[in-house]
């Protein structure tokens, strides 16, 4: 790991670096999005970026996701490298034609010889009250097509280093960053000056344990740490990976912390029903069945859009108690 300075920074500051960094190291990078350049994005993420690389790099675009999309497949089959933001991850919707029959499958369809260098990204996730346009994670929609690469961090440390690496693939990658960690304190760390990269693929092991292996990625990760801590209250001591790169999945470092755990528990906040905790699931019933002592399981949103009233939203969501039961229940088995 690359020397860090002693300023901390949170998740968004650590995304705009990375950003300006890739916009500086590759002149042929081309941001779009809607706001992004007079306004400098919802969030602030591209804040000063017009002004520093002008209006052909950062280009402000119609409130039409699919022309985004479609004309940052024409830029990226004309070299150029793209950026693209959505406004809420929720949007992505509107352009999921492009998406899965134009970009993904662009690299298959010329038998290699186009390459994709296109990142979108864009704020995700619920918790916040933002009810159901502006919580969704749907992140299963793009790990169901071939030919994209999905990401999604939890600390600044890995937002930077994910994103870069993100920019630097000659893939598509569907990039969801947790809104609720854009200018979180608690989670605030330091970031290296110099330039590195997280490579996508690799899991990490946030807490280490013996009796239970938790997964998870975004902010539920946080859930999981502090589920951890009531269960060390409890004389258990569970191992937390947070996954960060969905495709590809780092299946190495999640059969290696259950073959010594022997238990598993997937935590995320997307859907029950044909969600990617399923998948994660039944890849480890797959290929870690022989260290098993208990049924792999996971804990997700109900099967429901995200609900406005704060009540209702904490009733659907995962919960730091639900995943602290569940795995208690796990370990007791």
């Amino acid at each position: 790991m690359p020397t860090a300075t002693n300023t901390k920074k949170n998740y968004i500051t650590a995304l705009k670096e990375a950003i300006a960094e890739e916009m500086e190291r590759n002149d042929d990078m081309i941001c779009i999005g809607e706001d992004i350049g007079i306004l400098g994005s919802a969030f602030g993420t591209t804040e000063g970026l017009q002004e520093q690389f002008g209006t052909a790099r950062v280009i402000d675009a119609p409130i039409s996701e699919a022309a985004i999309i479609g004309t940052s497949v024409g830029m990226a089959l004309n070299g150029k490298t793209v950026m693209i933001e959505m406004q809420f991850i929720d949007f992505i919707s509107c352009g999921f034609d492009q998406i899965v029959n134009m970009m993904a499958t662009y690299h298959y369809r010329t038998a290699g010889d186009a390459t994709m260098p296109i990142v979108v990204r864009g704020p995700a996730g619920a918790y916040s009250g933002g009810a159901l346009y502006h919580s969704q994670m749907n992140e299963a929609w793009f790990l169901n097509s071939p030919g994209l690469k999905v990401v999604c961090p939890s600390t600044p440390y890995d937002a930077k280093g994910l994103l870069k690496a993100a920019l630097r693939d000659p893939n598509p990658v569907i990039f969801y960053e947790i809104k609720n960690l854009y200018r979180l304190p608690k989670i605030e760390e330091e970031i290296p000056d110099e330039d590195y990269i997280v490579p996508l693929g690799q899991a990490k092991i946030r807490r280490e344990g013996k009796d239970i292996t938790i997964a998870s990625y975004g902010q539920n990760v946080y859930h999981c740490l502090d589920a951890a801590a009531h269960l060390e209250k409890q004389g258990y001591e569970a191992e937390v990976i947070d996954l960060r790169s969905l495709n590809p999945l780092d299946e190495k470092t999640i059969v290696e912390s259950v073959a010594k755990t022997n238990r598993f528990l997937m935590v995320n906040e997307a859907p029950r029903t044909c969600g990617f905790a399923g998948d994660v699931v039944a890849r480890v019933s797959d290929i870690a069945f022989e260290y098993l002592d208990a049924p792999p399981l996971r804990i997700t949103r109900m099967d429901t859009p995200v609900p406005w009233a704060k009540s209702l939203e904490t009733h659907v969501l995962p919960s730091v108690r639900e995943i602290a039961d569940t795995a208690h229940r796990l370990i007791t088995y």
